[in-house]
């Protein structure tokens, strides 16, 4: 199951997980079913919505042995002009959403005794963003997060990764000035944006039989953009 799979990073990864075979279900607010591809409606930020969606991919697809947890919402404000009601949004969607799905998959993971769970944070997590406390803390939150669960399902065979994406070219980042998309590209090692693909990429390795022995890491995606950090 690939969360928020319905466009951007997600949507690549959905599409490059069926391209080597995996049955894939997208779960997408919206419920749009793209390429053809098994789509539920899911927002995670309703726990109910979490449950019904495993339901039907597991009555259709069989257990769920891969999650990839793609969910993030912005609402950009300074510190100083930003409100408690935005924090919780942010919060519930990015943080307590992922939450919600881990620990809806966790016990058919457990029970198959193999799985991968990859979460998709960014590389605000490590570098901070001016006007994104939210964000920031949302998916800084997501790297203990993820770590955890990697110590907790590793006895029983399933790993959980963390990917932190740059500035990469999606609908979540569309509607950034364009002085501050230009500053942040610049200040990557690479000088460009990532296209969804080369971040699909990276999941893709970390949800293959390859990766069998990578767990908890955090892996960055940015073209250089936090180094060193």
């Amino acid at each position: 199951m690939v969360f928020g799979g319905s466009r951007g990073i997600g949507l690549a990864t959905a599409r490059m997980l069926a391209e080597q075979g995996h049955r894939v279900t997208v779960a997408s607010r919206g419920g749009e079913a793209p390429d053809g591809l098994a789509a539920v409606r899911c927002d995670v930020a309703e726990p109910a919505d979490v449950g019904r969606a495993f339901e039907s991919t597991e009555r259709q697809q069989g257990p769920v042995q891969i999650v990839v947890c793609n969910v993030g919402v912005r609402e950009d404000n300074l510190l100083i002009r930003s409100d408690a009601a935005a924090f919780q949004r942010v919060v519930n969607t990015n943080l307590t959403g992922s939450w919600r799905v881990l620990r809806r998959a966790a016990p058919a993971l457990v029970d198959s005794g193999w799985g991968r769970v990859v979460l998709v944070s960014s590389v605000a997590a490590v570098l901070g963003m001016a006007g994104q406390t939210n964000y920031a803390a949302s998916k800084s939150a997501l790297v203990g997060l993820g770590r955890t669960v990697a110590r907790e399902l590793g006895p029983h065979g399933v790993t959980c990764n963390v990917v932190l994406p740059g500035f990469v070219r999606t609908a979540l980042t569309e509607d950034l000035p364009a002085p501050r998309r230009a500053q942040i590209v610049d200040g990557s090692a690479l000088g460009r944006a990532a296209e969804p693909e080369e971040v699909a990429a990276v999941i893709a390795f970390l949800a293959s039989e390859a990766a069998g022995y990578v767990t908890g890491a955090v892996v960055p995606v940015d073209g250089g953009l936090a180094m060193g950090v």
